[in-house]
C-alpha cells in the first residue's frame, strides 16, 4: 500500500471505543424493554427466545473464504488466505413469533468459526467471530436515545392480537411499495410490517453500523453473487402459510446451494463517514464496498427441529462476540454489548448452556438427523497456505 493509499483511509483510535456520559443510564434502560420483550416472549411460548430476530427461517452450514487482499483490506481475521467453517442464521426482526403476514426487515447472523485473534471481553470462551446484518444500508435512529423510543413503541406491540399486526403490515406494506415505486422507502414502515415480502436470498444485507477493521474502520455487506440468487431480488414470496419465507429458504436450498461476497466499506472520513450518527449512510462514491470473502453455502436440509434445537435455542449471536481487531463501534454497537448478554444470560438460565463451538458437529455427535432423514453434514476446516 502506498503512503497516499495509507492517508487515504481513516485509521482506528482507542478513542472511538469510548462511551458516552449518558450511556450507561440509557444501556440500563434499553436493557429493561429488551427483557420486557423476553419475559412476555418465555410466558407465551415456553421459550427463551430472543429479544429481536426471535423467528428463524433458515439455519445453514457455510464456508467463508478469505483470498489474498491488498494490505488495507487484510486486516483481522481476514488478514491472510483462510477458509472458515461457519453457521448463517436467516431471521425477521420480532421478538416473537408472527406469521409472516406480518412482513419485517430480515436479518442474517453471520458466525466464522475457529478464527485467530485477540478476543473481546467477554467472548474468550468463543474462537468464533460473528457479523450480523440486516436488508437495510442504515440503522433507523441516529443514535441510543432514539433507538429507545423506537423500541418502546415495538415492546408494546408484543403478544398482541397476530390478527391485527396482519392488518397493520398488510396496509404497511401497500404505502412502502407505492413509496418505494417512487424511488424512496422507509425504514418505519418496513419496522411496521410493511417490508416488501421479497424472496429473502434476493437481497444484500449490511452491518448498518461499524466495526474495528484492524487497522481502519469498516461496515461489512453481504451481496448475491449468483445468477439465481440475483434473479430472486424482485421475486415476491406468497405469505398465505404462516411459515412461507421458512418454505421457501428449504424449497431452494433442497436443490441448490448459495453464494454471497463478503464485503468491507472503509471509512475514509470520520466527519464524512461518521461512526456514532448509526443513521447516516456512507457515500459510496467516497469509499466503495470491496469483496474481503466468499461465503458458500451447499444444498442441506435448510430448516428442521433439530437445527432449532441446537442453533435457535442453544446459541446466541452478538456482535461483540469475536476478536479485537473487530471491536464494534459507535453508541448504538456499544449498547447492544450488556444488553444482549442479559438476554442471553436469561435465556441460558432456562435453556441450558449455549454451544460453543460447531452447532452442525454437535448435532453430528448426537447422531440427530434432519427432517428428511439425513445426517447433517460438516464442512471438513481447511486453511490453504498464503500466496
Amino acid at each position: 500500500m502506498s503512503a497516499a493509499d495509507a492517508q487515504r483511509y481513516a485509521r482506528y483510535d482507542d478513542r472511538l471505543a469510548e462511551p458516552r456520559e449518558d450511556e450507561a443510564a440509557l444501556e440500563l434502560e434499553l436493557g429493561h424493554v429488551l427483557m420486557d420483550i423476553v419475559r412476555t416472549t418465555w410466558q407465551d411460548e415456553g421459550r427463551a427466545l430472543r429479544a429481536v430476530h426471535a423467528k428463524s427461517h433458515a439455519l445453514l452450514e457455510a464456508e467463508v473464504e478469505v483470498p489474498v487482499l491488498p494490505p488495507e483490506l487484510a486486516q483481522g481475521v481476514f488478514a491472510t488466505p483462510a477458509r472458515y467453517r461457519a453457521v448463517m442464521r436467516l431471521s425477521t426482526t420480532p421478538g416473537d413469533l408472527l406469521p409472516d403476514r406480518v412482513s419485517t426487515p430480515r436479518g442474517i447472523a453471520l458466525r466464522l468459526l475457529e478464527v485467530p485473534g485477540e478476543r473481546l471481553d467477554g467472548a474468550h470462551h468463543l474462537r468464533s467471530q460473528d457479523f450480523l446484518l440486516v436488508n437495510a444500508p442504515r440503522f433507523n435512529a441516529p443514535d441510543g436515545h432514539a433507538f429507545l423510543r423506537g423500541l418502546r413503541l415495538l415492546a408494546k406491540t408484543t403478544d398482541r392480537v397476530p390478527r391485527t399486526k396482519q392488518l397493520v403490515s398488510a396496509f404497511a406494506r401497500g404505502a412502502e411499495r407505492t413509496l418505494e415505486s417512487l424511488g424512496g422507502e422507509s425504514s418505519a414502515l418496513k419496522m411496521m410490517g410493511g417490508q416488501l415480502p421479497v424472496h429473502p436470498l434476493g437481497g444484500t444485507y449490511f452491518t448498518q453500523v461499524p466495526h474495528r477493521f484492524g487497522d481502519h474502520i469498516a461496515r461489512l455487506q453481504l451481496v448475491p453473487a449468483t445468477p439465481v440468487m440475483q434473479a430472486l431480488a424482485d421475486r415476491q414470496v406468497d405469505l398465505a402459510d404462516d411459515d412461507a419465507l421458512r418454505a421457501a429458504l428449504i424449497g431452494h436450498f433442497a436443490g441448490d446451494g448459495a453464494v454471497w461476497e463478503l464485503r468491507a466499506q472503509l471509512c475514509t472520513s470520520l466527519e464524512e463517514m461518521p461512526v456514532e450518527d448509526a443513521s447516516a449512510e456512507w457515500d459510496t462514491d467516497l469509499s466503495p464496498y470491496r469483496t474481503i470473502a466468499t461465503v458458500r453455502v451447499p444444498a442441506q436440509t435448510a430448516w428442521s427441529e433439530a437445527r432449532s434445537a441446537v442453533i435457535d435455542d442453544g446459541m446466541g449471536f452478538s456482535p461483540w462476540l469475536g476478536v479485537e481487531a473487530h471491536r464494534p463501534l459507535g453508541q448504538i454497537m456499544r449498547l447492544r454489548r450488556r444488553t444482549y448478554e442479559r438476554s442471553q444470560a436469561f435465556r441460558e438460565d432456562r435453556m441450558g448452556p449455549f454451544v460453543t463451538g460447531c452447532p452442525f458437529a454437535t448435532l453430528h455427535d448426537a447422531g440427530s438427523r434432519d427432517l428428511d432423514g439425513s445426517s447433517p453434514s460438516v464442512v471438513t476446516p481447511h486453511r490453504p497456505e498464503a500466496t
